[in-house]
């Protein structure tokens, strides 16, 4: 461990109106005083395990190395499904294996999986429906500070890490059939699309509409007008000028999307 202030993020869809949040803090605080903490989102939809991974994706290469990642997005809590800490890239990710750090092996393998053991470093049992605060948080605290997996649990095979399971984006010829991975608080559709993708001139199919504007920003249309962009992500995204695509459109997370080159 470097002598940086050690950095703890923390993806969950516990919300700010409970206070789950700040009780993993406060374990992760009290076992590791020095470490600072970086809210990512608490917003992610209840069990949406794949609108986590989204989350996590987007952001963690944003953080210096040794940067401990805790996602918890966890329905299967108290489950057969195992607590985890996976080691990639330089950095750790600690939370629920169920696919949620997905993204992040399919670009970087892993080079470290440990099944976390509770019993190793916790003085009592942990709670059966709260791990973020009895499980994860004091694993995160211990990493931050320096503390070798090996003493939080056993050694994982890799491989054997969940994946999810959702459809990526694909090429047929001259089309691309990708989806909606995020709909952000103002009502932009964020594809699975990459711009490097796109045709020179696209036309997009969505929910029965054709789009053939892509802009450099939302001015590009009138107000209320549907537009595409090139998305700060590096995919495509669907937006509405001074309202929401999302509205606009009836659409969610998962819905198809169609790009073609403009006839």
């Amino acid at each position: 461990m470097s002598d940086a202030m050690p950095l703890v993020t923390l993806t969950t869809d516990f919300g700010l109106r409970d206070p789950y949040v700040a009780e993993m803090k406060g374990v992760i605080l009290s076992a590791c005083p020095q470490v600072r903490l970086i809210d990512v989102t608490h917003e992610v939809a209840p069990g949406d395990v794949g609108e986590g991974s989204w989350a996590l994706a987007r952001v963690w290469e944003r953080f210096p190395p040794e940067t401990v990642h805790v996602a918890v997005v966890d329905p299967g809590v108290g489950s057969t499904r195992l607590p985890v800490a996976v080691r990639a890239a330089g950095r750790w990710f600690v939370g629920p294996d169920n696919g949620i750090v997905g993204a992040v092996l399919d670009r970087w393998p892993p080079a470290t999986a440990v099944e976390l053991e509770a019993s190793r470093f916790l003085a009592e049992p942990p709670s059966d429906t709260f791990h973020g605060r009895d499980v994860f948080a004091p694993a995160a605290a211990r990493l931050a500070c320096g503390e070798s997996a090996d003493a939080l649990g056993v050694t994982l095979e890799p491989g054997r890490l969940v994946r999810l399971q959702e459809e990526g984006p694909a090429r047929t010829g001259d089309t691309i059939r990708g989806h909606i991975v995020h709909v952000d608080r103002f009502g932009n559709l964020v594809t699975d699309i990459p711009v490097d993708w796109l045709p020179d001139v696209p036309t997009a199919t969505i929910a029965g509409r054709v789009l053939q504007d892509i802009g450099r920003s939302y001015t590009a249309v009138p107000a209320g007008g549907l537009l595409m962009t090139r998305g700060s992500g590096g995919t495509l995204e669907i937006s509405a000028r001074g309202t929401s695509a999302a509205a606009a459109l009836g659409v969610g997370r998962g819905e198809t999307v169609v790009v073609s080159p403009l006839d």
